[in-house]
């Protein structure tokens, strides 16, 4: 069963019917003890970072994903706002706090682009996880997003970029945690086979890549 938390700030069918085409049961929950303990977990975001860390606060959640990711490795998949939550902080809010997994601070995109980006680009892998693994192929994903994040993650984090006024991480995953700034459930069929990946635990074997933000990428 793949429990879906119910934070209040996402629209969350076009999730639902992803995992009905998968044929995937689904439930929406806001238990700990679900967070804790089922197979699957999807954390999904959509609008204000301030409004979903206290929705996390309220339903007495922080504690519990940051177990279920830090701690445990179960099979979590964050989207959007879901994936900003896992850093510290975002340049939306200061009072704001994530939920401190990864050390590193969501900013902005230039007061010279459009926001938000609104639409399909595409995600190029740049760099494996620790075990040399990634969890799909390049592609086109649908965005929806005024805040980003520019610094490449730790070491163990693999993740994938995307340019929008220049490049930012699109994805990210380590163990069987995947974060996506971009919407799968929205992103035809590459999307629908990310997720299917994701459930079914497949991870890619993937070449070498450069590391650096900065650097072209070779996919």
């Amino acid at each position: 069963m793949i429990q879906i938390i119910n934070t209040g700030v996402a629209n969350i069918r076009s999730l639902q019917a992803s995992f009905d085409r998968l044929n995937q049961p689904w439930n929406l929950t806001e238990s700990a003890d679900d967070v804790r303990e089922a197979t699957h977990v999807v954390l999904p975001g959509v609008g204000a970072i301030a409004a979903a860390a206290e929705s996390l606060d309220q339903l007495g959640l922080r504690d519990a994903l940051r177990q279920r990711i830090a701690d445990s490795d179960r099979s979590t998949l964050c989207i959007c706002l879901g994936m900003q939550l896992l850093f510290d902080a975002s340049e939306e809010s200061d009072s704001a706090r994530g939920l401190g997994i990864i050390p590193l601070t969501v900013k902005r995109f230039p007061d010279d682009l459009p926001v938000p980006q609104l639409g399909w680009n595409s995600v190029k892998l740049k760099r494996p996880d620790a075990s040399g693994t990634s969890r799909f192929d390049d592609g086109e994903a649908y965005f929806a997003n005024s805040f980003r994040l520019v610094d490449a993650p730790p070491d163990d984090w693999g993740f994938a970029e995307t340019d929008y006024g220049g490049h930012f991480v699109s994805s990210l995953w380590r163990g069987h945690t995947l974060a996506c700034q971009f919407h799968p459930e929205l992103s035809g069929s590459w999307g629908e086979q990310l997720l299917r990946n994701w459930v079914m635990r497949v991870t890619l074997p993937q070449k070498t890549l450069p590391t650096s933000l900065s650097e072209e990428s070779s996919c």
